[in-house]
């Protein structure tokens, strides 16, 4: 089998990507076998967009839907010109539906994971927190029961922990050496079951075999040019995710979003244009519960003319205080006891800035209690 694609891939080897070889892609998706019926393929990690791509060409484009995520913004777009559903995003800030993909490419990023501010690495384990087992344990869910794992990382990375996961959530798993060997890389194939018993004789030998060759024990075979088993049929999505989205919005969305939508500006008459309706005089004089209601609330401020024409601009407030009351009482044993009642008394003040033309205190800031 060919490569549809020419490789491109190398023009975005930067901070730290490099994307699956040639050999090792088209050896990895000789071992697959398309299923009757729609198939979702999902490539979390999905760099250029190639790989998923390729797969779904391989599975035959016509019945697959390819979804991809990707971190880099220039290798997400390139990556939608080949893919039905491109996020632009961290694969931990996405929302996808869970068990919606019949074939999980999983080619992670490689290394340890670093602490944040609070000491907290995001990973949920006991083993070496790294990357790689970072983005199994995000993806692992989306993957049908029966769905295809390949997975693609640095034989070292296979420890206890992993290798527990691997044998536990999956059956037919193999493992092979990639054909580029810079990056020492596995590419692991299983197929996904219910957590299943690692009791058993078989389930004990897969578990050995990953763990020594994780500890440097054992060299996997390489990936052979023509599988040598019965393919791995990736099976048909009984629908498409219902959610395919990332969870905070991307720049160029939020840009573009904001120039649609032009924020409040359209509506600005709306919401602070109407005319504010006069205040009409109260039924009789607030008390001064009533005038310290008023103005805590603010209704009490602004310009007021009185009818003998002295103007002032006002600003209402209110304070607490606290009024002692002491009251005394005789015992029976003829001592005197001494109580202090605290009771709040809300105090209403209104600042009051004079500007009556030829008044003697004008310009002057009043206080009235």
């Amino acid at each position: 089998m060919a490569l549809m694609f020419p490789r491109l891939a190398r023009n975005f080897v930067k901070n730290g990507y490099f994307p699956t070889d040639e050999p090792t892609l088209e050896r990895s998706l000789a071992a697959l076998a398309p299923a009757n019926g729609s198939m979702c393929i999902l490539d979390p990690c999905a760099g250029e967009g190639v790989a998923i791509a390729e797969a779904a060409h391989a599975l035959g484009r016509g019945q697959v839907q390819a979804f991809a995520v990707e971190y880099d913004a220039e290798r997400a777009r390139h990556a939608r010109q080949l893919v039905d559903r491109c996020i632009h995003g961290d694969l931990m800030d996405t929302l996808i539906s869970r068990q919606s993909f019949g074939l999980l490419f999983l080619n992670p990023p490689y290394g340890d994971l670093s602490k944040d501010a609070n000491g907290n690495v995001g990973y949920q384990g006991q083993g070496r927190a790294r990357l790689e087992k970072l983005f199994y344990q995000k993806a692992l869910p989306l993957l049908l029961y029966g769905g295809v794992l390949i997975y693609i990382v640095p034989h070292y990375v296979l420890d206890a922990e992993l290798v527990g996961w691997l044998t536990r959530h999956f059956a037919e798993l193999r493992i092979y050496r990639a054909v580029e060997t810079q990056f020492k890389q596995v590419v692991i194939f299983g197929r996904r079951v219910r957590q299943r018993d690692q009791a058993t004789d078989s389930v004990k030998a897969t578990r050995a075999l990953l763990l020594q060759i994780g500890q440097g024990d054992v060299e996997a075979e390489e990936l052979p040019v023509e599988w040598p088993f019965l393919p791995y049929t990736v099976p048909a999505s009984p629908a498409e995710p219902e959610h395919f989205y990332r969870v905070t919005m991307e720049p160029e969305q939020f840009a573009e979003e904001v120039g649609r939508l032009q924020g409040l500006w359209p509506t600005l008459d709306t919401h602070l244009g109407a005319a504010q309706q006069s205040l009409r005089p109260p039924a009789r004089a607030l008390s001064h519960w009533h005038l310290a209601l008023a103005l805590a609330a603010g209704a009490i401020s602004g310009v007021v003319k009185s009818k003998t024409g002295r103007v002032l601009v006002v600003k209402g407030d209110t304070h607490k205080e606290k009024a002692l009351q002491t009251e005394y009482t005789e015992r029976d044993d003829g001592s005197v006891a001494e109580t202090r009642i605290l009771t709040d008394r809300f105090v209403p003040v209104i600042r009051a800035w004079d500007m009556t033309p030829g008044s003697p205190t004008c310009g002057e800031v009043l206080t009235i209690r």
